[in-house]
């Protein structure tokens, strides 16, 4: 049965729990409790996953036959891989400050010479799903937006709080997604309820929402446990 726009947006809403700030490597986080040996095996492998991104929009774009919804989401290409190389304003370039931030060099970032294979698996799994189900599935994936502005004010607050090595200018990527996030959160939100006109189609969106969770909280299981190895 077809919910209705408020019923639908409450169950996509409702996945809340599932995300990736409810792991307990990112509670030990947020915590004060990783060692820098940790932190630097997070930013490492998260590297790919920021790498993936604009990967995985321009597969959305691809198979977008809207012009509207390809335009919009053109942005985020731009954002992730900026407008030249070496754009000290792109997504890459901030993620790349904090990588060094917390005693990585970008060599070793850049050459992926970290990146466990279960981030990996995960990450190439998120790709390909964005190029191979229906655009609105994609779409629909990258809900994780609307829990995702929240967590970064609290990471931005408990970062700064507990890893004095770690400075503000060093979160650029959070500070300065924070407020981009919570609109593309709404806009996705609004994509996603205005073209689920079937309840198959409503169904779809809220299984990619799910999945894309189950995506991120792998690579978060992947990530502490290549981080236990390496303390032992």
């Amino acid at each position: 049965m077809i919910r209705t726009a408020d019923e639908f947006v409450a169950e996509l809403r409702g996945l809340s729990h599932r995300y990736w700030g409810t792991h307990p490597f990112h509670q030990r986080m947020h915590a004060g409790e990783l060692t820098r040996r940790e932190l630097r095996t997070w930013a490492a492998n998260r590297w790919y996953y920021q790498c993936m991104l604009p990967r995985k929009d321009a597969a959305i774009i691809s198979n977008c036959p809207v012009p509207e919804i390809r335009r919009a989401w053109l942005d985020r290409v731009v954002y992730h891989d900026g407008r030249v190389d070496g754009d000290a304003e792109s997504g890459r370039e901030r993620w790349l400050r904090l990588c060094e931030a917390v005693g990585l060099t970008r060599e070793e970032v850049v050459d992926e010479r970290h990146v466990v294979p279960g981030v990996r698996f995960a990450v190439d799994a998120y790709v390909t799903f964005a190029h191979t189900r229906p655009w609105l599935e994609a779409v629909a994936s990258g809900l994780t937006e609307m829990f995702s502005g929240h967590l970064m004010q609290r990471r931005v607050a408990d970062m700064l709080a507990s890893y004095d090595w770690i400075h503000r200018d060093d979160l650029a990527y959070f500070t300065n997604r924070i407020e981009a996030v919570s609109g593309e959160g709404k806009s996705t939100l609004d994509i996603v309820v205005r073209y689920s006109v079937t309840a198959e189609q409503q169904d779809a969106a809220v299984a990619a929402l799910s999945f894309k969770c189950d995506v991120l909280r792998a690579m978060l299981d992947a990530i502490e446990r290549a981080a236990d190895v390496e303390e032992t």
